[in-house]
């Protein structure tokens, strides 16, 4: 008489994910899209700032030993 086929293993049902790793990818996206909005944020403390130049004198320059009215030269 023939045997029945001899069992191997027993197959069962995986356990449930955790929810880190059922949620992970979303945790992720969030945590990078935080990061890449404070970078690319104009008030950023990453950016050096430039302070702006003073204004120019308005009063010109003349050199020394010359009057304030040039002379024609003809």
């Amino acid at each position: 008489m023939a045997k029945g086929p001899a069992v191997i293993g027993v197959l069962t049902e995986p356990a449930r994910p955790t929810w880190w790793k059922a949620n992970r990818h979303i945790v992720l996206l969030i945590l990078g899209l935080i990061v890449g909005f404070h970078l690319a944020s104009p008030d950023s403390d990453a950016k050096t700032h430039h302070p702006k130049p003073s204004p120019a004198s308005t009063v010109p320059a003349t050199p020394t030993g010359s009057s304030a009215t040039p002379s024609p030269s003809h």
